[in-house]
């Protein structure tokens, strides 16, 4: 289990300004950094992960900044979002929906639109499940899900889009970095033997093969370990949430149509879309259709 978490990895009171569009929420213990872009309505994107920053979702941000104000924030313990310390105590599921809602509240907003892509899926469905009445519409794209359930078949899924050269050579630079090489270029080499099995369209190796080096693998078994923990299933209680929802994937991604269709299922208001030649990130192999879904579904509903 701890294998198929790591690899899943591809898988607040005063502010500061660092730059045009970031700012810090700052407390005593830790600090949450965000991002904004365009104007409009607010659209909130929770990137992937768990572990990872919000780095490698600029580009998404600024895409769908078109029409609106797009939030993406470093989830807390990675990238500007520092804690004081890391363990089991800071990193859990409802720490990480207060640091959301901190952060609604510190932008005064009343209520936002929530996109969650992949982990950041679950952690929109969990928000959902907590705050419903602050969200206006939801979008999952290439969510994890609404329970555990991917965790039984997503590592297969990972390993049969892979060639036998490329198992053998993701094997050989993550025990590297298992034994303790950690360093920049063998980070990047796992994630260049990696990425082909999150994409259909292999020209954007590089892109997430860089994504792939910014994971925390200490934040990521914490996030698991805590999922498992609380038994994370927000079926029950999502089937009464009646805003509209968006559920958009790859129907080459290493998420099975099934994990979406148990979503549509259960959200009485929301639509399925399934892209073809499509991986686990629309906005690379299907940009124009990708966009364009997001674009109509926050228009018309």
């Amino acid at each position: 289990m701890k294998h198929i978490s790591f690899i899943l990895l591809s898988l607040f009171n005063s502010i500061i300004i660092l730059g045009q569009n970031g700012g810090l929420i700052e407390s005593e213990s830790y600090k949450i950094y965000y991002e904004t872009f365009g104007e409009g309505d607010p659209l909130l994107i929770i990137n992937g992960g768990p572990g990872m920053n919000s780095k490698g979702f600029r580009t998404i941000g600024s895409l769908l900044s078109k029409n609106y104000k797009t939030i993406i924030y470093d989830q807390r313990g990675t990238g500007n979002s520092i804690l004081n310390s890391i363990s089991g105590e800071t990193i859990t599921m409802d720490l990480m929906i207060e640091d959301i809602e901190k952060l609604r509240a510190h932008l005064q907003l009343d209520t936002w639109n929530v996109m969650g892509h992949s982990f950041g899926g679950i952690l929109a469905s969990y928000y959902a499940s907590k705050h419903p009445n602050k969200i206006n519409k939801l979008i999952l794209s290439a969510s994890g899900g609404l329970d555990l359930e991917l965790l039984n078949y997503v590592g297969q899924n990972i390993n049969s889009k892979l060639s036998a050269s490329e198992k053998l050579q993701l094997q050989v630079w993550s025990n590297k970095i298992a034994e303790g090489d950690t360093t920049y270029q063998a980070r990047l080499n796992r994630g260049k033997t990696l990425a082909p099995a999150y994409l259909f369209n292999k020209t954007y190796i590089p892109i997430i093969a860089e994504r792939l080096t910014q994971g925390n693998t200490l934040i990521n078994m914490l996030v698991f370990q805590d999922l498992r923990k609380i038994q994370y299933d927000c079926k029950n209680s999502l089937s009464s949430f009646k805003k509209p929802v968006l559920i958009i994937q790859g129907k080459q991604d290493i998420i099975d149509k099934k994990t979406a269709l148990k979503a549509h299922e259960t959200f009485p208001n929301s639509e399925l879309v399934l892209l073809d030649e499509c991986g686990h990130y629309g906005w690379l192999d299907k940009k124009e259709e990708y966009l364009s879904t997001i674009f109509t579904f926050l228009e018309i509903h």
